[in-house]
């Protein structure tokens, strides 16, 4: 592994961040790192390979030496800030006064600081960690920056892991010079400004899937309400009126009449805003508007409501490959034939329910594939290969055909069962219907807004039109003058 460690993984071309080649500079200056933990060594390892000088400042570099890339040299903290003009502090904050003794010899120096507060130390300081360390050492240019890099992506490389670095600093020269190191070490700096936004870049590992919470507590509300709902119908109502003990369907069968009516109502609510923000639109006569905070955010959740459909309708896939697998199935078809053999029926066969199953199945399958469709578009990686129409065409149109897709699906669940009064257990309605009522208010509403006289006062207004076409200047002059109006 040592003899490994020695060659640079990128000999004399660096892996810009567009995927070429850069070359890297001829003189390439010493970096030091102050710290010998995880972070420390991947962050030596990157360097190396990436054709930097390291030296590693240790309190204990005999012990440490053997850890970090034979092409690093480890020594004292001492000697370590001796040569290098930059220097990385990959201490915790806590240890930054037992650097104050080297204030002198970093004097000048820029100081780049990796670390990460926890949860707690974040709401506890007012300041951030590279505020901190500014004013402990303030001859120094602080630069913040790989904190939201892991040890394992400065490993393995950019290409397995978040590309992106966020760098601020108070002195420009310094942030510069760390964007350049940045990009020679094959990641994308993103200028965050002064110091004074390091406290939001500290705050950016310690969230945890902040888009995803509102769209995750939703699914689970709708699944807990189904589940809730199938529990009455399907377990509780037999148990009360008939005395069967249904309860074996808890995990597994209900569990799998739960699944496709989340994926279905929250596929639903994805196209559900726009169809609200084009009724605005036409309501008002003009794009110019803001909306309202609540159909604002809950554009910018559909990705991830989607996403959570997809994820939903994928389980029900699988629940419903397990459904044959299942004891109480094999002792149902045994029961079935016994049952067919004491009344003497040699054939079973109904044409109109084989039917209705061959298309069920087809329909589910067909809204399956192009749910996943859109899910594996919905990826940064798909995305990004795609233009603004490509992208736009997957997402809504084939999003649409889906949404059509998954309601033919339930409608041949459904069949008649909604009509007979024997499905309705308690006096509660199939499950179905009750998912069938936003999306089909908005394959409704999507046909209107394809009537042309619709869709052409939409697509005026989408292109700047507005209803009231008079707009009204007000020059900045004598107050004799009269408010002059200018018709656009």
């Amino acid at each position: 592994t040592s003899g490994r460690m020695d060659k640079p993984l990128i000999s004399h071309h660096l892996v810009d961040s567009d995927g070429s080649l850069a070359e890297v500079p001829s003189e390439v200056p010493k970096v030091g790192i102050l710290g010998s933990g995880d972070f420390a060594r991947s962050l030596a390892t990157r360097l190396v390979g990436s054709g930097f000088s390291v030296v590693v400042g240790s309190r204990n570099p005999k012990r440490m030496a053997g850890l970090f890339p034979s092409a690093a040299r480890v020594t004292f903290q001492e000697e370590a800030v001796g040569s290098p003009e930059v220097i990385f502090v990959a201490m915790f904050r806590e240890h930054y006064s037992t650097l104050c003794g080297l204030s002198d010899q970093l004097a000048g120096k820029i100081l780049v600081d990796v670390s990460n507060p926890t949860e707690r130390e974040h709401l506890q300081h007012r300041e951030s960690n590279a505020e901190y360390l500014a004013s402990l050492f303030p001859t120094c240019a602080v630069v913040k920056a790989f904190n939201v890099i892991s040890a394992w992506t400065l490993q393995s490389g950019p290409r397995d892991g978040n590309r992106q670095v966020p760098i601020c600093s108070d002195q420009p020269e310094a942030k510069r010079t760390v964007l350049e190191m940045v990009r020679a070490m094959g990641f994308t700096p993103v200028d965050m400004g002064s110091l004074a936004s390091a406290r939001e870049v500290e705050a950016m590992p310690l969230r945890l899937f902040p888009g995803w919470k509102v769209p995750a507590l939703l699914a689970l509300g709708l699944f807990i309400f189904f589940y809730a709902y199938n529990f009455v119908r399907d377990v509780l109502e037999p148990y009360v009126q008939e005395g069967k003990n249904k309860f074996y369907k808890l995990p597994v069968f209900v569990v799998n009449t739960t699944l496709p009516c989340v994926a279905y109502v929250l596929l639903s609510l994805v196209y559900l805003p726009g169809v609200l923000a084009a009724a605005l639109q036409l309501c008002r006569g003009t794009k110019y508007q803001r909306f309202p905070d609540w159909l604002d955010h809950w554009l910018q959740h559909r990705k991830q409501i989607g996403l959570l459909s997809f994820f939903c309708a994928a389980l029900h896939a699988l629940y419903s490959l397990c459904l044959p697998l299942r004891r109480s199935h094999r002792y149902d078809l045994v029961n079935l034939a016994v049952k067919q053999v004491l009344t003497n029926k040699s054939h079973l066969w109904n044409e109109e329910e084989v039917w209705r199953m061959e298309i069920y199945l087809s329909l589910g399958v067909l809204a399956l594939g192009m749910l996943s469709l859109l899910a594996v578009t919905s990826l940064p990686s798909i995305a990004n290969s795609l233009n603004w129409r490509e992208f736009s065409f997957v997402q809504s149109t084939l999003g649409f055909v889906a949404l059509v897709l998954s309601t033919l699906h339930t409608l041949t669940y459904g069949w008649t069962r909604a009509f007979e009064e024997s499905r309705y257990k308690f006096f509660l309605p199939p499950t179905f219907t009750l998912t069938l009522l936003v999306p089909c208010v908005i394959i409704l509403a999507k046909g209107l807004l394809l009537l042309p006289c619709v869709s052409h006062r939409l697509t005026k207004i989408r292109r700047g039109w507005e209803k009231d076409g008079s707009v009204r200047f007000t020059l900045p002059v004598d107050h004799a003058l009269a408010q002059k109006t200018s018709h656009v």
